[in-house]
C-alpha cells in the first residue's frame, strides 16, 4: 500500500497585512506635518527665558523678505483677519493659539497689522521666540 504525502504549501498570512498597513498608517499620519512651511526663511529673536506653549490652530510668519505668511501660504494683511477667522472657527478662548514666527529684523511696520489682523480675528497670539545661548565659559 502506497501512502501520498501531504503537500504544504507556503502562503503568507492574510490577516498580518492589515496590521501591518494600520501600522504603516499611524505612523505616517504621526510623522506627516500638517502645514508645509519649509520654504518660508526666518530668523527668531532670541530671548532669556522661553516658555513652551500648546499647539496652535494657525501659524503667521514674517520671513527675511518680509512677506507675511498663514500656515506657509502667502498672504497680504488686508486678508489675514478674514483668513484666520476662518481657521479659527468656533474655538474657545484659550485654545485660540496663532504662532507668529517674525524674522529678528522685522520692523513695526511689518508686524503691527499682522498683531492687529491676529487681534481683530479674536486670536490668542504666541509670539515664536529662540532662547538665547550662555556664553562659554
Amino acid at each position: 500500500m502506497k501512502l501520498q504525502r501531504k503537500k504544504l504549501t507556503a502562503s503568507i498570512p492574510a490577516f498580518a497585512m492589515g496590521d501591518i498597513g494600520f501600522l504603516l498608517l499611524i505612523f505616517f499620519v504621526i510623522l506627516a506635518r500638517a502645514q508645509d512651511d519649509s520654504h518660508v526663511r526666518w530668523q527668531p529673536a532670541n530671548l532669556k527665558e522661553a516658555d513652551m506653549v500648546a499647539s496652535p490652530l494657525a501659524s503667521v510668519t514674517i520671513d527675511t523678505g518680509f512677506k507675511t505668511y498663514l500656515d506657509g501660504k502667502e498672504i497680504s494683511t488686508d486678508e489675514l483677519a478674514g483668513a484666520l477667522n476662518n481657521l479659527l472657527g468656533d474655538a474657545p478662548s484659550g485654545q485660540r493659539n496663532v504662532f507668529l514666527k517674525v524674522h529678528k529684523e522685522a520692523k513695526a511696520s511689518h508686524f503691527e497689522p499682522v498683531i492687529a489682523a491676529i487681534s481683530e480675528a479674536g486670536g490668542d497670539l504666541i509670539h515664536i521666540l529662540e532662547p538665547e545661548e550662555k556664553a562659554a565659559k
